[in-house]
């Protein structure tokens, strides 16, 4: 049984060196003691058999060692060549040009991907362009302005939050690790600051789930009440991504509360063309350059304590004048005279005259107060003005 036991351990021994790696020393001499071994214990009845079975395999050995090896061997190694190219492999110029033609949607997705592609993504140059696509003819000074007053105070009320939170870390770290309590505030803070807040791509976001009331311009307000047809009124102004369309908010004035109209479109908007506020009087710079024919808003208002609106009408001709082309000097006169054409002939609304070398704010409280003008050279703001007109004269 001892000698039995020997030749079992012989071979186990035997069997650990099949493996690739070098061979120590001591392997060899086993392997050798142990064949003359069997040869000195060929006596025991059990010892043929196995002695016969394990002869048998010991010349197939080398071969299959010498097979394991070329197979091993001629497995493909993972190389530089063989991986798979990632979209962060392209030239920087390549890449930039993949990123200008995603929509605003895939943009958000890929930043998600990784950090690298994240602080691409949300990149101003990238999103400068969405902005101006479909932002920019309602986006005027007006609103960059409102914005950047959202972002002070976001950062007045971060400044607050830090120095509360610097106060809640003092009186919690009488009660836990300081590590802990750090580290829970710091990640918080972390995931809380994750967009920069005076980014484009913040602000586009902004302006895409309303979450961003920014003032702009209505034409024909209150669903194109007849007593505002051809005119254009500040209001505070949410986008509705679900319809498409719009949410405005009119300022109250005199005893009148907010007006709030839903569902307005994107052809009855527009940014403000002047930095002017609905309250004040435009100066005009345009007074010695009208002519007869010429297209013009003018602001007008009910009373005083009405904000201003954006009224189209034309220059007109004087009564003295018959309108002749070679006769008329109507541009040469102090006195401007201004058609709004939606109104009837003979309406009080109809034509109106302001002073032209010193123009102020004109009117009683009967016809309302006309102030200041500004002539229209666009042709698409013209175009805008005459899709807007009435289907039927007005009284």
């Amino acid at each position: 049984m001892l000698l039995f036991l020997i030749s079992c351990f012989s071979f186990v021994v035997l069997s650990k060196t099949i493996p690739l790696e070098p061979l120590p020393p001591w392997a060899n001499d086993m392997r050798l003691l142990s064949i003359f071994f069997w040869k000195d214990f060929s006596f025991f009845p059990i010892s043929h058999l196995i002695k016969r079975s394990f002869l048998r395999t010991l010349p197939q050995l080398p071969r299959k060692m010498a097979l394991k090896k070329r197979s091993s061997s001629s497995k493909p190694q993972k190389t530089d060549e063989n991986r798979e190219m990632s979209v962060l492999d392209l030239p920087d110029l390549a890449l930039e040009c993949v990123l200008e033609r995603l929509s605003p949607i895939s943009l958000c997705r890929m930043a998600g991907v990784c950090s690298s592609l994240r602080d691409r993504c949300r990149s101003d140059h990238l999103w400068e362009r969405h902005m101006k696509q479909k932002w920019g003819r309602i986006i005027g000074i007006a609103a960059y302005r409102e914005w950047k007053w959202q972002i002070a105070s976001r950062n007045d009320f971060g400044a607050f939050e830090i120095r509360k939170r610097k106060g809640l870390l003092r009186f919690l770290s009488h009660l836990f690790p300081i590590s802990w309590v750090k580290a829970k505030i710091d990640s918080r803070c972390k995931s809380e600051s994750a967009l920069p807040v005076d980014s484009i791509m913040s602000w586009y976001l902004a302006l895409e789930t309303g979450r961003f009331w920014f003032p702009a311009q209505v034409y024909n307000r209150e669903n194109g009440h007849v007593g505002f047809t051809l005119s254009c009124y500040d209001a505070e102004l949410s986008y509705d991504p679900q319809t498409n369309t719009f949410q405005a908010r009119y300022p109250p004035h005199g005893r009148r509360a907010i007006a709030i109209e839903n569902g307005v479109s994107w052809e009855r908007l527009r940014a403000a063309p002047v930095d002017t506020s609905p309250h004040d009087l435009h100066i005009s710079d345009c007074l010695n350059d009208l002519r007869p024919g010429d297209h013009i808003e003018i602001q007008w208002r009910r009373n005083k304590e009405f904000p201003y609106g954006w009224w189209y009408g034309v220059v007109g001709h004087l009564e003295s004048c018959d309108g002749s082309e070679y006769r008329c000097h109507c541009h040469t006169s102090d006195t401007i005279v201004l058609e709004f054409n939606q109104y009837m002939p003979g309406s009080r609304w109809r034509r109106a005259s302001i002073n032209r070398k010193d123009h102020r704010e004109e009117g009683n409280e009967a016809d309302g107060f006309y102030g200041g003008i500004r002539k229209l050279y666009s042709k698409d703001e013209i175009s805008t003005w005459k899709h807007l007109w009435p289907t039927e004269i007005l009284e």
